[in-house]
């Protein structure tokens, strides 16, 4: 049966935000003397919202006070620059333009503040995408299944209808827990084995893979 809405969570799986996010997080971080986080170390620490990444950035055992400062600065720095260096990864534009173009309608679900997925879906995917969940109040962070529920809601859609696809163990558990069928795919911050830990049965190498599974 063909899904008429397909769930997408946003960095890793449609955009490749990693550079920008680590450029946040260090300036953040300088502003404090901290020492600065590479690109790998970045990547690791992502998948749980903002606060959980700048937790994992600061040293163990900093002063909470600081703590909320670098969170403080990473948003304010994030929100002016959250795509300087961003950008879709390859194919993902024409994949939503033909899930579109099939009738199939498009979400996205995601642990970034919700301003700045707002802004990124707004920026990158013009008209592309129907409903949008970021972290926001009220609406616990995935893995909880809220904001797929949410996306459900807002839309009228059954949820047998919808298909979630992600990039990271986050995403294997948010799809678990929303009892959806997901495919999880492997250009993003996540590599095969640890998805297929999490639990993954299904993924996709490229885009173009993707939009064939799921049009058929």
């Amino acid at each position: 049966m063909r899904k008429q809405l397909v769930i997408f969570d946003l960095d890793g799986t449609l955009l490749d935000t990693l550079d920008d996010l680590t450029d946040a997080v260090n300036w953040a971080l300088a502003q404090e003397g901290m020492p600065l986080r590479t690109r790998e170390e970045v990547r690791a620490f992502v998948g749980n919202g903002i606060r959980n990444l700048i937790e994992r950035a600061v040293p163990v055992g900093a002063d909470p006070a600081r703590t909320d400062r670098v969170f403080d600065g990473f948003k304010e720095h994030y929100a002016e620059h959250c795509a300087d260096k961003t950008c879709p990864y390859p194919g993902v534009l024409q994949l939503l333009v033909r899930l579109r173009a099939e009738g199939i309608r498009i979400a996205v679900v995601s642990n970034k503040a919700d301003f700045a997925v707002q802004a990124l879906c707004r920026d990158y995917f013009p008209d592309l995408v129907d409903c949008v969940v970021g972290e926001r109040a009220g609406i616990p962070k995935k893995p909880a299944p809220d904001s797929v529920n949410e996306v459900l809601r807002t839309l009228d859609m059954a949820r047998e209808r919808a298909i979630y696809i992600g990039d990271s163990e986050v995403d294997v558990a948010t799809a678990r827990n929303a009892r959806m069928d997901g495919i999880f795919v492997l250009w993003g911050f996540r590599g095969k084995q640890a998805l297929e830990q999490a639990g993954a049965k299904s993924f996709a190498a490229t885009a173009q893979e993707l939009c064939a599974m799921l049009i058929g």
